[in-house]
């Protein structure tokens, strides 16, 4: 009750206080379905998130279950806006909800494009002893295609060139996503949700939770479609 009436503290927003009974995630995703809420956020602390996460906590079925609202899980203390966003972008409808929605959360942002590539069955490849060189053109192919549809992206959410910055590296999206927050001092991570089937809970399980856990940034899940 402190922190809701004291505007030192809470940054100027009006806050109401409610207390409900019954299962902590059905309770939280009905209340948040009957207010129409345009964002959920949780708070998250150091190890024990990542352990919540691993153990299948309430934070962790919230953000594979939240289908229709976007989840901000704050891991930083609040100072100022969000300066600059990192987007690890896949090239589906996804990407294009998690870019516009980075736009709505912080207009003044810096946006940075990720997009990590392999060439096609690159692992297959190298298995089966493929010259190297024969397999880097397949890579400089693969990274032509990855930048011109990163372009088509961005059109599509809504960017013009100069609105945002793109990166294109070879590799797994998870290392790069956390070593760029890092290397561009990014202070927000937007990452799109696929879907709510079962199939798809499982992206929450790779890329998205390796992210959760390593990275120093705050982090939107931007759910729906």
């Amino acid at each position: 009750m402190h922190l809701l009436a004291d505007a030192a503290e809470n940054y100027g927003v009006a806050a109401e206080l409610e207390v409900a009974s019954g299962s902590p995630l059905a309770t939280i995703l009905a209340h948040a379905d009957f207010m129409n809420a345009d964002l959920l956020v949780l708070g998250a602390r150091g190890n024990n998130f990542l352990r919540h996460l691993l153990l299948g906590s309430t934070a962790s079925r919230l953000l594979r279950k939240a289908s229709r609202h976007p989840v901000l899980v704050v891991k930083q203390p609040p100072h100022e806006a969000y300066r600059r966003l990192m987007i690890p972008v896949d090239f589906s409808p996804a990407s294009v909800r998690a870019i516009q929605a980075g736009r709505l959360v912080a207009p003044g942002a810096d946006l940075v494009l990720l997009h990590a590539y392999e060439a096609p069955f690159e692992g297959k490849l190298v298995y089966a002893g493929v010259a190297d060189d024969v397999i880097d053109r397949y890579r400089v192919a693969a990274r032509d295609d990855a930048v011109q549809r990163m372009r088509q992206l961005a059109g599509t959410a809504g960017l013009a060139s100069g609105e945002y910055t793109p990166l294109v590296m070879h590799g797994d999206p998870s290392q790069h996503t956390v070593a760029q927050e890092q290397e561009l001092d990014c202070d927000l991570i937007v990452m799109g949700k696929h879907g709510v089937h079962v199939a798809e809970e499982l992206l929450l399980g790779s890329v998205t939770k390796h992210v959760l856990a390593e990275s120093q940034s705050d982090v939107l899940i931007v759910c729906g479609g």
